[in-house]
């Protein structure tokens, strides 16, 4: 056993040698060995859990965490939510940061890396300055650089107003975070003098380095020429913009959403020309990894290139199919229908294009709100102006305006046309029946006689029209009324041979007669002319109080309850109580009425969100997000992370 403990012991040592010296595949070793003794020793279990995150194997340190979890218990619940949300597993860690029975200082750093990750920016705003305010050790910097990104996101992407929150522009990061901030508030020349300053931030902070190639300055300066390149595009200068983004090309940095947004803003400055080398852009767009680097929106505005592009290249079928796919995933956009339609003109399908448009309009009308001229511009599509479905939906939506003549002249034009094209067919009278029964729906039964009088002619078998035509002759002309019922069948006509007896019988009957019950045994014969003996019931007295006095006259309201008598006064002893409504349970006076629903006034349908509109042209992407400090692993001492800064642009890392 001593020799044992001392095996144990001098493994410990070579733990806590090889942590110091950041040796963590020896460290897991040495881990190893101590966990064949005991593999319980959450002190042991814990270490490893920190170097394999160190070693990056997120996927692996997860896998421990769930199989000792019951020996482990909250020891590692950051732990568990940072290697999760290094495995883009954001909702997961979400989960489990809100489920830590402790909120630590090391659990709101990641806390707002994962609101950030998850573009919630106004929670984060909100972390990242009560992690300023409460806290002072030697990560302010980093947490001052990471609320700087956020404030650039919301100047960009929700165009928040710029607040001074007195952050410093000391170093490169604070300094390009500015920048963005000003790029989305559309200060375009302030910005790239905030991005000059950085840049030489950068190469001043870089140079005291020894170990800091030029080839890593460049690297580290890219993202920086990759945003004035964005700001050169912007102002026109496309030709500088265009050679910054190659220089960026060609030094092949790590990052993919760098790499991803810079091959986008290519394609928008070529656009149909230079379509080989779009193509090979769109790989470095697609790249695996880019949905994890940037916002949805930057993601949105590189799909919507992909379908411009492979319009451009005449590949129809993939425009179509990407379209199509872009307009299911953002309802309400114009930009994949202006696609579509763009692409039937290239293939010169004029009719179907102006239809499509038409329709694409029609639909953001609706969204904002614009009933009548969404249907003023359906009725401008001929060739849908008279279909079953569209006179439809047309009285649907003139009939919520309350535009009840308006609905009737869409009756009136398509059953013009059917006497024209059809007349007499099935669709044609289909089509009088529905104006009819429209018209006498909202009291208009003058308009509605011409067409039960049409009905009528058609078939004067059917009484039902009949019916409605006396009735709505009635208001008008009474002596037509009447002779129009003369028409009317007969009541020897109208009758029916139905047996009453089955009928009540049958099973869907809902009251059956009562027969009389036969009596069992031999009947005796009743002598002829002799009357049957009617047995009557005799009628019990009713009961009277106790107290009863015949001489005195009877409270008239003796019947009512004693609360409700006029002479009631309520009990005098006690305390009065506080009134309970009389009532089903829980019920409250005067409750009923506040909660009938039938006596409130109805609200009106509430209208869809007004939709944006946009241009065909798609606006280039900016340049990379902001990118964040990541959490720093937790271990023995706690250790500064890898300098991954959080810098300001459009989207989030």
């Amino acid at each position: 056993m001593a020799s044992g403990g001392s095996s144990v012991a001098s493994l410990w040592t070579e733990v806590n040698r090889c942590g110091q010296n950041g040796d963590f595949t020896r460290a897991l070793k040495a881990l190893t060995k101590i966990l064949h003794e005991n593999r319980d020793d959450v002190t042991a279990l814990h270490c490893k859990i920190v170097c394999l995150i160190q070693n990056g194997s997120f996927k692996e340190a997860l896998n421990v965490m769930n199989m000792h979890a019951k020996v482990l218990g909250s020891e590692v619940v950051f732990e568990k939510a940072y290697c999760e949300y290094r495995l883009n597993r954001v909702e997961s860690s979400l989960k489990t940061i809100e489920g830590a029975p402790e909120q630590t200082d090391k659990l709101k750093e990641l806390y707002g890396q994962v609101l950030y990750r998850l573009e919630r920016y106004d929670e984060c705003k909100s972390v990242y300055t009560d992690l300023i305010r409460n806290s002072q050790d030697e990560y302010e910097e980093e947490r001052k650089t990471n609320l700087a990104a956020v404030v650039a996101t919301m100047s960009q992407w929700e165009k928040a107003p710029m607040e001074d929150l007195g952050l410093p522009e000391s170093t490169y990061e604070l300094c390009y975070n500015a920048a963005c901030a000003l790029i989305g508030q559309g200060q375009l020349t302030e910005a790239l003098n905030k991005l000059r300053q950085a840049e030489e931030l950068c190469r001043v902070s870089l140079a005291d380095d020894s170990d800091v190639t030029e080839e890593d300055i460049d690297s580290e300066l890219a993202i920086i020429h990759s945003q004035m390149a964005y700001i050169m595009q912007l102002q026109g200068r496309t030709d500088e913009a265009l050679q910054l983004y190659n220089q960026v090309i060609k030094l092949k940095p790590s990052d993919v959403g760098l790499l991803a947004v810079t091959a986008n803003n290519i394609i928008t400055i070529n656009k149909d020309q230079n379509v080989f080398d779009s193509k090979k852009k769109v790989k470095l767009m697609s790249a695996e990894g880019v949905e994890y680097k940037l916002a949805k929106k930057q993601l949105q505005a590189i799909d919507f290139n992909k379908a411009l592009l492979a319009m451009y290249t005449n590949q129809a079928d993939q425009c179509r199919k990407l379209s199509s796919s872009l307009q299911s995933q953002n309802p309400g956009h114009p930009r994949p229908v202006l696609i579509q339609v763009a692409q039937l003109c290239r293939e010169k399908q004029h009719s179907r294009a102006i239809e499509l448009l038409q329709v694409s309009v029609t639909h953001c009308c609706l969204l904002s709100g614009h009933v009548t001229k969404a249907c003023d511009v359906l009725r401008s599509i001929e060739e849908f102006k008279h279909k079953s479905g569209m006179i439809s939906a047309l009285v649907t939506m003139y009939s919520h305006e309350e535009d009840i003549d308006s609905a009737i002249d869409v009756f009136k034009q398509a059953i013009e046309h059917y006497q024209s094209e059809q007349p007499g067919s099935a669709a044609h009278l289909a089509l009088v029946r529905e104006a009819a029964n429209f018209k006498l729906k909202y009291g208009r039964k003058k308009e509605a006689i011409s067409d039960l009088e049409q009905l009528w002619k058609q078939n004067t078998n059917d009484v039902h029209t009949l019916a409605q035509l006396i009735s709505a002759y009635s208001l008008v002309d009474t002596d037509k009324a009447k002779s129009l019922s003369k028409h009317l069948p007969s009541a020897d006509t109208m009758s029916f041979n139905v047996d009453v007896d089955e009928l009540e019988n049958s099973h869907g009957a809902t009251y059956v007669r009562k027969k009389a019950a036969k009596v069992v045994g031999e009947s005796l014969p009743k002598a002829q002319g002799q009357d049957e003996i009617k047995k009557k019931k005799k009628k019990k007295k009713g009961k009277l109080p106790k107290n009863y006095d015949p001489k005195a006259t009877p409270d008239p309201e003796r019947w009512l309850p004693m609360r409700e008598r006029s002479y009631y006064r309520g009990k005098k002893k006690g305390k009065k109580k506080e009134q309970i409504g009389k009532g089903t349970q829980g019920a409250t006076a005067g409750a009923s009425a506040e909660l009938d629903a039938s006596k409130t006034a109805s609200s009106p349908p509430t209208s869809p969100r007004p939709g944006s509109a946009s241009g065909l042209s798609a606006a280039p992407a900016s340049v990379v997000p902001p990118r964040q400090q990541k959490p720093a692993a937790s271990g023995a001492t706690r250790k500064k992370a890898p300098q991954k800064k959080k810098k300001g642009g459009k989207g989030g890392w």
